[in-house]
């Protein structure tokens, strides 16, 4: 094989690793906020529930205040009553003593239906309390991981980059900018094998002379059809 080709293809590993692992640093945000996302939701979720319980008990506490007035009403209407010489006086007094007394227990039945409901929101919220702190510590260590995997990513990078470099210094300049502008422009590779005289980069048949001065391996040859690099993968 060419010197040349040897070197290219050492060098294209070396950028192929590259674009993989700047690839891979690019979803380490993503999924970093959508594990962020994850725990803001989750702490989300509890405090909806504790703000549900925050009305109940503002529910709970406005009917026992509606119960107090009434009572107290009944008390100020029972010394009323005592204090009346008239029948019909004392009559509409206890009618509206008894208004008051239905009242109460309606209020006090509401009261204890907010109250049962408090309770089971109160297990719903210790429920999801248990769930919020473990699914923080589960996220705490994953956000760990990726930033453990951020730096040896990184790390890795600037290795393969300074390999990257001292390689393209050994390397004709032309050779190596003709390299650089078809991975740049491909995207995948800019030296492929040739296979039973196809280019294995477009998948195009090469012409019979173009085969055999790749099988020879004395020159630099490109595919005709995408202007690929070519060797001999026999």
């Amino acid at each position: 094989m060419h010197s040349g080709l040897e070197q290219l293809l050492v060098l294209q590993d070396r950028q192929q690793k590259i674009k993989q692992i700047q690839a891979e640093i690019k979803t380490l945000p993503i999924q970093r906020d959508h594990l962020e996302a994850q725990l803001a939701a989750s702490a989300a979720s509890v405090d909806t529930l504790k703000q549900k319980g925050r009305h109940l008990e503002m529910d709970r506490k406005k009917l026992e205040l509606d119960v107090g007035t009434r009572a107290e009403t009944i008390s100020r209407l029972k010394t009323q009553q005592y204090q009346t010489r008239k029948n019909d006086e004392f009559q509409a007094i206890g009618h509206e003593i008894e208004r008051y007394e239905n009242e109460i227990r309606k209020l006090e039945d509401q009261e204890l239906e907010v109250m049962i409901e408090a309770d089971k929101l109160k297990a719903e919220i210790e429920a999801a309390d248990k769930t919020a702190r473990a699914t923080k510590e589960s996220i705490s260590r994953q956000l760990t991981d990726l930033e453990t995997k951020s730096k040896t990513l990184e790390s890795r990078q600037e290795e393969l980059a300074k390999e990257r470099d001292t390689l393209a210094s050994k390397i004709d300049g032309d050779l190596l900018h003709r390299f650089e502008r078809l991975f740049n422009s491909k995207g995948d590779a800019a030296v492929v094998a040739i296979e039973h005289g196809v280019c294995t980069g477009c998948h195009m048949k090469v012409t019979t002379a173009t085969a055999a001065r790749v099988k020879t391996g004395k020159e630099i040859v490109s595919c005709e059809n995408c202007g690929r690099i070519l060797y001999n993968a026999g």
